[in-house]
């Protein structure tokens, strides 16, 4: 569930409308419908924990980060990208499913590994076949 989906859940669970959820997060009316929309995320990071804290849950719930970085992914090196990005987040998934690890470190771990996945795609560039390569307008 993306974030937008998250924020209207709890909202109408907590019988808000839109614009008292606004007003109560000292936010525009127009942030919160495009929240629910899927246009826009939080730009700052505090606001998860506004929104987390007036709608009943934790910020973590409400953060999207993976599904931020499989955006990101896909917006950087296309199809190939997403799905390489969406099969790292599922198998990291599994691999701290059950475990005794403290939720902040699990974070912490997952950043670091997605990180350590850009840098690769990154560094990696230079074998991809010119066909596969994303245009960025500037030629290569």
């Amino acid at each position: 569930m993306k974030f937008g989906e998250k924020v209207r859940e709890l909202r109408k669970k907590c019988g808000m409308t839109q614009a008292e959820l606004a007003k109560k997060a000292g936010l525009g009316l127009k942030t919160i419908t495009n929240y629910e929309g899927g246009s826009t995320y939080p730009q700052n990071r505090e606001v998860y924990a506004t929104l987390a804290e007036i709608l009943g849950c934790e910020a973590d719930y409400l953060r999207s980060e993976n599904e931020e970085f499989i955006a990101m992914a896909q917006r950087e090196y296309g199809y190939r990208g997403k799905k390489g990005a969406e099969k790292l987040v599922e198998e990291l998934t599994g691999l701290f499913a059950g475990g005794e690890m403290a939720e902040e470190d699990m974070d912490e771990m997952m950043l670091a590994i997605q990180e350590a996945y850009v840098i690769a795609k990154k560094n990696n560039k230079k074998y991809t076949p010119k066909k596969y390569r994303r245009s960025t307008g500037g030629g290569e």
